[in-house]
């Protein structure tokens, strides 16, 4: 009942804060400060941490749903990535500063000063970067940012000359990274899949709706395999009490959403015809970040290579006997 009415508070906040117009002006460079203040206020940036420390006690299984809200409002600064920033500090006995945070999962190579291009870089006020060895949190108010390109929240950023802190710990960052990302892909897919149908309905060519033809129902249909099994393997990347997943279940979550990208966002503009594509029109909102998320902390091929590598080096005797005891053992 808890984690009914946490997700019905950030649906409801979510509604009311981050329309489409609010989207547009935070992409276009506008300031995103009085959509966070509100997000900070709600306390839902805690919710990963533990009851006793302020928290709401969830893990991944149930923080799902608000990382899946978080996809189909299209929410454009990192709650998800600050909600795990949060708990990994907890767990190091760290406080987390106030502020958006954003995740980067780098090797060891990457150090203070140099140049990262980084997910919500526009937007964030803190980085939090694990290399497999540490933690380390930057303070990027003051950073030399350069954005991406036009209305892209990612930004090349310079990293401070000193981390704000420094945690050991050896949690896969960009495994967890990938995985919030294809949480908030399932949210973002559902919700172009729902336009689709709706806008199928509505359309009437030659006197009936378009969704009576027999091509756009099975462009529909086609699609909404992909979304379901996209949100499946997101869901099941998720399934653990605990605030971080395993890698390998990470892996095959951002896998299966990216690769649901192209099919969906192709199936979409099909149906919708050229209004699709246009500005004004809010299906390009969610095409357009979902190509960027397809790449964001890996792509499809990048986490299919990990899985690869991952069986052939197991003693495994089958694929099934893998699935089972590796990829279906997240907690």
């Amino acid at each position: 009942m808890q984690d009914n009415l946490l997700i019905d508070a950030l649906t409801q906040l979510l509604a009311d804060q981050c329309t489409p117009a609010v989207v547009r002006a935070v992409e276009a460079g506008g300031t995103s400060a009085t959509l966070w203040q509100a997000i900070e206020a709600s306390g839902f940036c805690d919710a990963l941490l533990p009851e006793a420390q302020g928290g709401a006690g969830l893990g991944l299984k149930d923080a799902f749903a608000l990382f899946s809200a978080c996809g189909e409002h299209l929410l454009p600064v990192p709650l998800a990535q600050t909600q795990l920033a949060r708990a990994l500090l907890a767990q190091g006995g760290l406080s987390a500063p106030a502020g958006a945070v954003a995740l980067a999962g780098v090797s060891a190579a990457v150090g203070t000063g140099d140049e990262l291009l980084l997910g919500y870089g526009a937007v964030a006020d803190w980085l939090l970067l694990g290399d497999g060895q540490s933690l380390r949190l930057f303070d990027l108010h003051d950073a030399q940012r350069e954005p991406l390109g036009d209305n892209s929240l990612d930004a090349r950023v310079r990293l401070p000359a000193i981390a704000a802190l420094t945690l050991p710990s050896v949690v896969d960052l960009r495994a967890q990274q990938a995985l919030l990302l294809a949480a908030q892909m399932a949210g973002s897919m559902s919700q172009v899949f729902a336009r689709s149908l709706q806008y199928a309905n509505d359309r009437v060519q030659f006197g009936r709706s378009i969704g009576k033809f027999q091509a756009i129902q099975h462009q529909l249909a086609q699609m909404a395999e992909h979304v379901q099994a996209a949100t499946m393997a997101a869901r099941l990347g998720c399934a653990t009490a605990h605030a971080v997943a395993d890698p390998l279940a990470c892996a095959v979550a951002k896998a299966a959403t990216s690769a649901a990208v192209v099919p969906v966002c192709g199936f979409a503009h099909a149906v919708h015809g050229a209004i699709g594509i246009t500005q004004e029109y809010d299906l390009q909102l969610h095409t357009r970040r979902l190509q960027a998320w397809r790449t964001a902390a890996g792509s499809e091929s990048h986490w299919n290579e990990r899985v690869g590598r991952a069986l052939l080096a197991g003693p495994h005797t089958s694929l099934p006997e893998f699935v089972r005891t590796q990829l279906h053992a997240n907690d």
